[in-house]
């Protein structure tokens, strides 16, 4: 458990939860614990999926901008790797992962919400990429996963603009896939990810790693990679299980292992 981030585990759901009050500005200290806590959910074999949770006030409000204000370019192209380090290592779990969203995820919060694949923001959340008005642009992924989401238009608005996203335009946009009261912002990111405890874990692996991995490829090259995903299931006990199971028994009753 670190300072100001940790990771509880129940049910097979990891919980990564940033405790760094008053708005859990995403210094180095916080981005290094962010990657320790996605190394150790992505290597426990007891969690079947993740949530991102800054509390019940906040995701996150983005970097510490007090932390930053004097660097130079030197400090910068080095400390800048390790932040998008910190952030791809939660892109890249294995395992499907939900940001439950409430208050303001700006900045480094709304690229940290993006490494996640699902969203679900509380109904007065903010979201947005201000990093236009400190005379910047976003470093930890925002130019990149967000057109990727939404669209470079859509995108290069928020970028370009740095305004605040209400939750509802979120959810229009397809940044947000889900909105609901700021009280259930938990129970509900916990909801939508307790479908995959207890599924074939590899089966899930392969289909985010193909998805994600494909999205950066053509065409040919991501069939490929789904081709040798999907051929590569066929060594797991639980394609076994699954197929074996719908022979016998009809769909959606297998138990799976996860091996």
């Amino acid at each position: 458990m670190g300072e100001f981030v940790r990771v509880e585990v129940a049910d097979q759901i990891a919980t990564i939860r940033l405790d760094r009050p008053k708005m859990n500005a995403l210094n180095a200290h916080v981005q290094g614990e962010i990657a320790e806590a996605a190394g150790q959910v992505s290597a426990d074999p007891a969690v079947a999926a993740v949530i991102l949770y800054g509390g019940e006030r906040v995701f996150a409000a983005g970097a510490d901008i007090k932390e930053m204000a004097d660097l130079g370019y030197a400090d910068m192209a080095e400390r800048s790797a390790r932040l998008q380090a910190s952030f791809s290592a939660v892109a890249q779990i294995p395992k499907p992962v939900v940001a439950a969203v409430t208050g303001y995820a700006l900045g480094g919060g709304l690229e940290l919400a993006l490494c996640a694949d699902f969203r679900v923001l509380g109904e007065s959340a903010k979201v947005g990429q201000p990093e236009i008005l400190l005379g910047i642009i976003p470093g930890a992924g925002g130019t990149q996963r967000l057109p990727r989401l939404i669209g470079p238009s859509k995108a290069k608005d928020l970028i370009f603009s740095g305004r605040h996203v209400t939750a509802a335009e979120a959810l229009s946009m397809g940044l947000a896939d889900a909105v609901v009261p700021d009280a259930e912002v938990y129970s509900a990111a916990r909801a939508m990810v307790a479908r995959y405890a207890g599924g074939p874990a590899m089966a899930l692996r392969a289909a985010k790693q193909a998805v994600d991995t494909g999205l950066e490829v053509d065409l040919g090259t991501g069939l490929e990679i789904e081709r040798l995903q999907f051929a590569a299931l066929f060594a797991t006990e639980d394609q076994k299980a699954g197929m074996r199971s719908f022979i016998d028994s009809g769909p959606g009753k297998a138990t799976f292992t996860g091996r």
